[in-house]
């Protein structure tokens, strides 16, 4: 039998049990892959600790690539033998899983199962966040904390691209020097420098009009002091912890300020939409404006310690499974 990473209870990286599994085959509209590789994200520590509830047991991982097995009743448009990735519900960290057809895409020959296992959650976030939820042009200066992370580095890269200037927060030389690397013009390193400060200087006195913050607690409230009046405050993550409740009179404060907390299921739940979000992410890779950079891997069995280098700040880029 195929194993996988499961979770009984809520809890530390200790809770990820490496476990053989019975997948069956596919139902109704439902596909069988066999995974070459998965994504690591922080989404997956959030339904770990049960800051995301999920029922249990089940297998974490929203991200990943491989190979149809086969196909259920009434699936249009996979065959066995497709290669094909996904960024949907947990299920992810298994050497083989079932997911509905209408969450998964083909993959185009020139991605391998690598690249894609490292880009469709993040990739496809940082799609969102330029194009959705804030439509980022040429000549504006936007604000990204964790610019070496892995959905950092994909929107540095994406809104350099676009014509943006990148102003990116990191923690260390070395983050700093892979951001700069990847489309980041002013990384501030914000162990050793006030970014509200220097964001001010860097725009004289102008501040920015989108910050877009994964990091949550620690970042969020100097976040709003970086953005010009009618700005808007992306908070899409919490690898800090959840950000503390706040009035809303605070926005009005700050500069009759826009806050949003989005999802990238949100935006990707159509068949059209996620059709959409996936091809201009394809698109943009093989042009070669947006390289994906995998830092870290990790044999699947080893989860917990991906999860403990994760939570420590000791990845950068993105980090996949070798399955």
């Amino acid at each position: 039998m195929p194993n996988a990473i499961r979770i009984h209870k809520a809890g530390g990286p200790e809770v990820l049990k490496w476990e053989e599994v019975e997948v069956g085959e596919p139902g109704p509209r439902e596909v069988r892959i066999r995974q070459a590789a998965a994504g690591l994200n922080f989404i997956d520590v959030y339904h770990r600790t049960g800051l995301y509830p999920q029922r249990m047991p089940f297998t974490p991982g929203v991200e990943g690539a491989g190979t149809v097995e086969s196909v259920g009743e009434g699936v249009e448009g996979f065959s066995p033998g497709d290669r094909v990735a996904y960024a949907g519900p947990p299920g992810g960290y298994a050497e083989e899983r079932l997911i509905d057809a209408d969450r998964l895409v083909k993959l185009p020959h020139e991605i391998g199962f690598d690249t894609a296992a490292a880009m469709m959650l993040q990739g496809m976030t940082a799609r969102m966040l330029l194009r959705a939820v804030h439509d980022v042009k040429d000549g504006d200066t936007i604000l990204v904390h964790a610019a070496a992370g892995g959905v950092g580095l994909i929107l540095c890269q994406w809104a350099n691209a676009l014509g943006a200037t990148v102003i990116g927060t990191v923690s260390t030389e070395e983050k700093a020097e892979l951001a700069r690397a990847h489309g980041c013009d002013h990384p501030i390193l914000y162990t050793k420098q006030d970014f509200v400060a220097e964001v001010a200087k860097l725009t004289a006195g102008q501040k920015v009009p989108v910050v877009y913050d994964s990091v949550g607690k620690t970042t969020f409230m100097q976040s709003l002091d970086c953005l010009r009046p009618r700005g808007l405050m992306v908070s899409f993550g919490n690898a800090s912890g959840p950000v503390d409740p706040i009035s809303p009179l605070v926005l009005s404060q700050k500069g009759s300020l826009f806050l949003t907390r989005p999802t990238l299921f949100h935006y990707i739940a159509s068949r059209a939409e996620l059709e959409q979000s996936a091809r201009e992410l394809f698109d943009i890779v093989r042009s070669g404006k947006v390289k994906i950079e995998v830092k870290q891997r990790f044999a699947l069995r080893d989860a917990a310690e991906a999860h403990r280098a994760l939570e420590a700040r000791k990845t950068s880029g993105s980090t996949i499974f070798e399955v």
